[in-house]
């Protein structure tokens, strides 16, 4: 091999120092193919898979929401320009609504549903919902100013007042509380869990006021008000709050889409968590 590469020695002519250079790659592999066909076919392999694998940086998709329902009006606005139907609009964007209310389908499969004068803006781990009102049903994770809510598949309902306090009715399953910063980052202070049928009031820093149960009238006005009344477009996880009010507000009833359909979907499966 050595022969191979190295060949006839170098002449020196004059008596001058010889250099002696590296043997070029083509010849490294002819001789290698002399000396053991086999093994050039596994150096190839092996060179080219070199090549292919490259350190590759985990890359979260932006967060999406697409425009699935608009009501009242056309006062639905993605960065402050008309939204139509079906667009869709992407982290960091703001949906907002003035006189009109809409419903949002968002990449994780959930859908949510927003009252009139709102502001919410998209990010790659949860919607921040500035002012205003929001139904979310499915698995999507709020935030606020001061607090991140997760949540595993479930109903509740967000509202943010002018001056920056929030308030959580969780209509049915639960979802946890956490505190944040001013920059947006985990306060380290303990979190706060909300179970279906509670409603949790927050300052604009994060402080909690009350924690309240709801009543059969509280169910009433929020299934007859304007984050149901009027939509077609269904909800994911409908059936999992419809067989929550049967099996504990039995006197409390999901309202029906226009036309005396009742709002749940065809196919919905109970969850088991």
């Amino acid at each position: 091999m050595a022969r191979c590469l190295l060949g006839s020695p170098p002449r020196c002519p004059n008596s001058r120092r010889c250099i002696v250079t590296s043997p070029r790659p083509s010849k490294v592999f002819h001789c290698l193919a002399r000396r053991n066909p086999e093994r050039i076919g596994l150096l190839l392999i092996l060179v080219a898979s070199l090549h292919l694998v490259a350190p590759v940086s985990a890359a979260t998709p932006a967060e999406t929401a697409t425009v699935k329902e608009i009501l009242d009006g056309n006062e639905l606005f993605i960065d402050a320009r008309q939204a139509r139907l079906n667009q869709q609009a992407v982290s960091p964007q703001e949906i907002s609504t003035e006189n009109s209310r809409g419903q949002l389908s968002f990449a994780s499969g959930a859908a949510g549903r927003l009252n009139r004068y709102s502001q919410l803006r998209l990010g790659s781990g949860c919607f921040l919902l500035r002012k205003g009102e929001v139904l979310v049903s499915g698995r999507q994770s709020g935030c606020t100013r001061s607090s991140r809510l997760s949540v595993r598949g479930t109903n509740y309902v967000l509202r943010v007042d002018d001056e920056g306090g929030s308030e959580l009715t969780v209509l049915e399953g639960s979802v946890e509380v956490e505190p944040l910063t001013e920059g947006g980052e985990p306060s380290g202070q303990p979190s706060t869990t909300v179970n279906g049928g509670e409603r949790l009031r927050l300052s604009a820093t994060g402080v909690v006021l009350t924690l309240l149960k709801l009543s059969s009238g509280d169910y009433s006005a929020i299934l007859k008000g304007p984050l149901f009344l009027g939509f077609t477009a269904p909800l994911p996880a409908i059936g999992s709050l419809e067989g929550y009010l049967r099996s504990n507000l039995p006197g409390v009833s999901l309202p029906s889409l226009p036309g005396g359909s009742p709002l749940i979907p065809l196919l919905n499966l109970p969850r088991f968590f």
